[in-house]
């Protein structure tokens, strides 16, 4: 099977695993991604990124001449795009970019002109109810129209997208998987020792960026709840964000700042030692709103990498029910409704009490880690749903 895949993630190596697992499924597939020649990452204006093409066997890394070098939904290729068509001829066509993306009506074009017969699939993010308005209604119809598939990031991004009148086939996962290989159990005493972390401290742990919508605020008054417990805790925050000078502010008045440890961001591949100092992983989001239109933003939480990358490392987890965070816990942890302080600090308290809990859980969240969210686990997926769709083998 022949896959061309489009998508500026993937001018960042890290994100091509799930991709690369797919090319080694088979000795019948062959991947082939295309990303942009040149991206500006957040529209930052003196940082430009430039990938270079890369062949691995199968797999294999090609940019393209592009319009818009900063806006996902305009971005669009050049006729290098149509060459490559030709050259590949894919079987299945893979746009991460969105319903309305450009690129996406782009590539269902030169599918049809070229007599390409491929499978039109693409990923999306979004989990906000919209409108949409002529000519970006028009846009999103056509894609809809010509789409065999949808992956979509979460349940509510294909809820939605059932309410915008698609009825095919739609498969729910994450765009990018968690690497077992650094995500994984690693006792780290040394680091504890460093961080300031005492050996009998059961660890609360949170990994983000420091910003309301993330919670932090009805985390705060959980762990003021949990101030006289009888067990030692402590908080590790890793991240920065505008929130921490407000953090560290109620931590004194509150009599827990002692207990508080924050570390700044660290590289990607120092994330996982921090994990595993950690006891439980709490991410309590909250919703910012329900609705999205062109002049009101929104927000709710889009999947949460960071449960599963703890996961991963045998960390139990607990998060709020915004967004996609129950579907991704399920069963393998502890959900409390988003907001509800008094809720995570009993969702805490029952570790604290019970570390016979906290074992199961960790054990439950780490096979749900390795069966449902390595790259490979994702990659197996995505290509059942190729076939689901009648793709050639």
């Amino acid at each position: 099977m022949r896959v061309l895949v489009i998508s500026h993630t993937y001018i960042v190596d890290l994100n091509c695993e799930k991709l690369r697992a797919l090319a080694a499924l088979s000795p019948d597939l062959e991947v082939t991604v295309v990303v942009p020649q040149r991206w500006r990452p957040g529209g930052v204006q003196n940082r430009i990124i430039e990938p270079e093409p890369r062949e691995e066997g199968r797999f294999r890394i090609v940019p393209v001449g592009n319009f818009s070098e900063n806006n996902q939904g305009l971005l669009c290729f050049g006729p290098g795009l149509i060459a490559l068509l030709k050259e590949t001829r894919p079987q299945v066509i893979q746009v991460e970019q969105g319903a309305k993306s450009l690129a996406y009506a782009q590539a269902i074009t030169l599918n049809r002109a070229l007599g390409l017969r491929a499978k039109n699939v693409f990923f999306t993010w979004w989990n906000l109810p919209y409108q949409v308005k002529f000519p970006v209604s028009w846009l999103e119809a056509y894609n809809l129209r010509h789409t065999h598939g949808i992956v979509a990031g979460n349940q509510d991004g294909a809820d939605i997208l059932r309410e915008h009148g698609f009825s095919g086939p739609i498969r729910v996962m994450p765009q990018l998987g968690v690497d077992e290989r650094l995500f994984q159990p690693q006792p780290q005493p040394e680091l504890a020792a460093k961080v300031g972390l005492a050996p009998e401290a059961f660890v609360i742990g949170f990994v983000g960026r420091f910003v309301a919508e993330k919670g932090l605020l009805t985390l705060w008054q959980a762990l003021a709840a949990l101030k006289d417990h009888p067990r030692p805790w402590a908080c590790l925050m890793l991240g920065r964000g505008p929130l921490r000078q407000q953090l560290e502010a109620q931590a004194r008045d509150w009599g827990i700042c002692d207990r508080i440890h924050f570390i700044e961001s660290v590289p990607h591949t120092e994330v996982p030692h921090y994990i595993n100092l950690m006891d439980a992983l709490v991410l309590p989001s909250e919703t910012t709103a329900e609705f999205k239109t062109l002049t009101s933003a929104g927000w709710k939480e889009q999947f949460g990498h960071v449960l599963i990358e703890a996961m991963a490392c045998k960390v139990p987890v607990i998060g709020s029910d915004s967004g996609e965070i129950p579907h991704v816990i399920q069963e393998a942890g502890l959900v409390f409704p988003e907001g509800n302080a008094t809720a995570l600090a009993e969702r805490l308290r029952s570790l604290l009490d019970n570390p016979s809990t906290q074992a199961a859980l960790a054990q439950k969240g780490y096979e749900r880690a390795m069966t449902h969210y390595t790259n490979r686990a994702l990659a197996q997926q995505l290509l059942d749903f190729y076939h689901e769709l009648g793709a050639a083998p």
